[in-house]
């Protein structure tokens, strides 16, 4: 009860006040608090958990992705790093200054981690590897995140398992 008497008018709805999912554990909200950006916030999860469930419908149906068609260079993208075994470009949806995708270029049955086996085990540590490389090139080696996400509960949209290198801002923990 303390959480919600702190609670602005505008964001103490009933919503907000009961469901531990919509608001970080012991998220107390200041008087100075945009309702709205909270809410855009909830709605923006939404979209991609949305995403994310559609692409898990076709995920493992082998035809080629997003990602195939980029590195078949069907598909434009801005690339950063690229050798014989992993691209890296841009994310055209950054979530931070510096935001590149890293890819295997051969996906071998690597739509996500879960897929991953014991042969899988060399680009599992070169992907790795690249991401190390694409954050010096991008100047963010003092500090940077690595991403995976897996499952549509992970909000993976693209089923060829990739790297998000982030950085070039302090970030934040939790991550989500």
């Amino acid at each position: 009860m303390a959480a919600a008497a702190k609670l602005t008018a505008a964001a103490s709805s009933l919503l907000l006040r009961r469901s531990p999912l919509l608001r970080p554990h012991g998220l107390r909200l200041s008087r100075r608090f945009a309702p709205q950006r909270f809410v855009r916030h909830i709605a923006s999860s939404t979209n991609e958990e949305a995403a994310a469930k559609a692409a898990a419908a076709t995920a493992d149906t082998g035809g080629p992705t997003i990602f195939d068609k980029i590195i078949a260079k069907e598909i434009p993208s801005n690339v950063v790093y690229e050798d014989e075994k992993v691209l890296a470009f841009r994310d055209i949806n950054p979530q931070a200054p510096v935001h590149v995708l890293v890819i295997p270029k051969i996906r071998d049955g690597l739509t996500g981690l879960d897929k991953a086996e014991p042969r899988h085990v060399e680009i599992l540590g070169y992907l790795l590897y690249a991401a190390k490389i694409v954050a010096e090139k991008e100047g963010i080696a003092e500090g940077y995140r690595v991403v995976i996400n897996n499952g549509p509960k992970g909000c993976q949209s693209v089923y060829h398992l990739h790297l998000h290198v982030l950085g070039g801002r302090q970030m934040k923990w939790p991550a989500g």
